[in-house]
This record gives structure tokens, C-alpha cells and sequence, in this order.
């Protein structure tokens, strides 16, 4: 009874519509494949992915990233970030164990996917649409222990370059996280490196990119040299929560004079 849901969170896939196309001369999809390698030796119960999926955001990239999980029996669910088409991501993402769905039960958690995502835009958006149906669904489940998961983080990182595309009008959303505590948990991608901080008794996380990493507070667009990573997630019955890095040793080919991508 006391057993946590495992819940694994990947972001910032940055795949290509073929498997040698590289992002400042890492090969996006070996750096997945060797990712994926290590998460096989887990168990988890479901895979988070949060967004950025694709560099090459058209149809045959989605095809190929659902190719890349379909061994898993795991669900594998996905929300859009400002380098994605969210009308390419399906039906491609919509067959299993990839799915689309906005609310997901965990155990005795529960799980609101929203996306952040905005047409033309690298900053995010949460629309009125989207915080009301929050608001609303955080109302009709009471006091479940709960989750958000979007792309774009609604905190400044101390990276300038950066921070001009997180969220804007974070306040928005955390108007509706502070009447309603049962929300234990906001994940977000985006940044290509570990972030955690707190707010209001709810903790906020960033997570690695499964390719390139983001130096973090670097006043210009600066690469780290360091293997890609992914979050694991206990979460447990009465609503607290473990979490933990884990990196992956690659070759890593980068360019690191590179200016941005």
C-alpha cells in the first residue's frame, strides 16, 4: 500500500526527421537511444515526456520518435514545447504506449499536463482556456495529490539568454496553484539542465535534455559538457515525493563555439 509510482520525466528530445541529422554536432538520436538503454533497467510505471520532441517538427520525425518507444509497456505521455508542431504530433503520438492525454492517473496521484506551447513563439503561453480547465479539474478532484507538468518554466534560471523565453505571466498560473493545495509538484523541460526551487510548498523542477546541455547561469548561449540526463519520480501514497538525476555517458561531439541553434 505504501509503494511509490514510478514516474520517469524526459524532455528536450530535439529529434530529426533521419537518424544522422546532428544539433551542434550531437547525433539527437543516439543520444535517445542510449537513454532509453538506461531507462530499460528501471521499472517505471509511466514515461513523461515535456516537450521539444522534435527539431524537425514534421510527420516522419513524430513517426520516428514513436518507433523509438514502442517497446515500452509503459504509457508514454507527451506534451508539446515551442519547437514542436502540435498539428504533426498526431496521429503519430497518439497510438501506444505513447498518448496524449491532459489528465493522468498515477496511483493516488494525479498528473495535468498543459501546454505552454504558442504559434511563432519560443517564450510559453498558458491561454485562458487552459488555466480555466485547470482551475476546474483541480476543483472536481479535491484533495488528490497532484502534479503539473508544462514546457516553459514560470522561473527565472539566472541565465539572461534564457530566461527572456520562459513563461510569461507565470502569476497566472500561480494564482490557481495557490488556491488549491493538493498540488505537490510543477515539472517542466525546456532549460536542458536540473533546476529545482519552491514556492508556496510547491516544488518546481527542471530536467536535463535527453541531447545538448544548457550551462546553467551563463549570461550567453553556452553549452555544457556533460552527458544527457533524465528525472526519476517516486511518488508515494500520502503525497510526498522522491526525485533524482540520472546521467548518461556519451561521446560528446558538440560545437561549442556555437552561438545558439
Amino acid at each position: 500500500m505504501n509503494q511509490p509510482v514510478r514516474l520517469i520525466q524526459l524532455s528536450d528530445l530535439h529529434l530529426f526527421a533521419t537518424e544522422e541529422d546532428r544539433l551542434l554536432g550531437l547525433p539527437t538520436a543516439q543520444s535517445l537511444a542510449a537513454v532509453l538503454e538506461a531507462i530499460r533497467h528501471h521499472t517505471p510505471n509511466a514515461l513523461l515526456l515535456t516537450g521539444d520532441l522534435a527539431q524537425e517538427p514534421i510527420a516522419t520525425t513524430y513517426n520516428r520518435l514513436a518507433a523509438a518507444f514502442s517497446d515500452f509497456t509503459c504509457p508514454v505521455y507527451w506534451i508539446p514545447g515551442n519547437h514542436d508542431e502540435p498539428r504533426a504530433m498526431l496521429p503519430a503520438l497518439a497510438r501506444p504506449p505513447l498518448r496524449g492525454d491532459r489528465q493522468i492517473n498515477l496511483g493516488a496521484w494525479q498528473g495535468l499536463l498543459l501546454s505552454s506551447y504558442a504559434e511563432g513563439q519560443v517564450h510559453g503561453e498558458l491561454t485562458p482556456e487552459t488555466l480555466s480547465w485547470l482551475e476546474e479539474t483541480l476543483h472536481r478532484t479535491g484533495d488528490r495529490p497532484t502534479f503539473i507538468a508544462l514546457h516553459h518554466p514560470p522561473f527565472e534560471t539566472g541565465a539572461p539568454w534564457l530566461d527572456c523565453s520562459r513563461l510569461q505571466h507565470p502569476e497566472h498560473l500561480f494564482a490557481v496553484l495557490d488556491r488549491h493545495p493538493q498540488v505537490k509538484l510543477v515539472l517542466f523541460g525546456h532549460i536542458h539542465q536540473e533546476f529545482a526551487t519552491e514556492r508556496q510548498r510547491v516544488t518546481y523542477l527542471g530536467c536535463p535534455s535527453t541531447c545538448i546541455q544548457f550551462l546553467p547561469r551563463a549570461p550567453e548561449f553556452s553549452l555544457e559538457p556533460i552527458g544527457p540526463g533524465f528525472r526519476h519520480l517516486s511518488l508515494y501514497p500520502d503525497g510526498t515525493f522522491s526525485t533524482h538525476i540520472e546521467r548518461v555517458e556519451i561521446p560528446l561531439t558538440l560545437d561549442f563555439s556555437a552561438k545558439g541553434y
